[in-house]
């Protein structure tokens, strides 16, 4: 076979330099992990909200005296709340003792519990219209955002981004890897030019 027959691309190189690589082509995120992202984000504001409105409920309940156990209740329904915050984090310590929490269903039941428990608790007299609107908003966004978990923890779209997740974290330290071998290649290089 002739030399002319061959692809270019396969002939030696006059020079023996190797091709630079574009590693921000590598460094691509996955879509659906930063949709994922963007919902946790969501949930975790929906959290903090119904915290602030039970709140505010529950220092109302304490002052006026009238509903005492109404303001315990808010106190765990802050507690609960703030869980969920963190729980959406997924921080590794937390679904250590809580492992329902790692599935989406469990999670998304434990944000309606909470949602609906900002709601029931809901007091028309603690702060006027605007803490009203604060506790609807809240609980009602929470309560979407469960209902969307369990939908799709049903559905094993949680599992599909664990796995992805994996990929995600393998591909990141294969990444480090290839950098630290690049700028090894590259500090060799360097001597090697001083040498000749």
């Amino acid at each position: 076979m002739s030399s002319s027959n061959r692809d270019p691309e396969l002939l030696p190189q006059d020079d023996d330099t190797p091709p630079q690589l574009d590693l921000q082509h590598l460094k691509r995120g996955d879509p659906f992990l930063v949709v994922c992202r963007c919902f946790s984000g969501l949930a975790v504001i929906s959290a903090i909200l119904c915290v602030v409105a039970n709140v505010f409920s529950a220092i109302h309940a304490f002052k006026t005296g009238n509903d005492i156990f109404g303001g315990i209740l808010r106190c765990y329904a802050i507690v609960i709340a703030l869980f969920v915050a963190v729980a959406e984090t997924e921080w590794q310590r937390i679904f250590q003792f809580w492992k329902i929490l790692e599935y989406w269903a469990g999670r998304g039941m434990l944000q309606v519990f909470v949602g609906v428990m900002t709601r029931a608790l809901s007091d028309l007299e603690s702060g006027g219209q605007a803490m009203v609107i604060l506790q609807q908003v809240s609980s009602y966004m929470l309560l979407a955002c469960g209902l969307v978990y369990i939908i799709t923890g049903i559905l094993c779209i949680g599992h599909l981004k664990r796995a992805r997740m994996k990929k995600a974290e393998s591909r990141e330290q294969a990444l480090r890897d290839l950098e630290e071998l690049e700028n090894r290649r590259k500090e060799l290089q360097s001597l090697l030019g001083r040498r000749s």
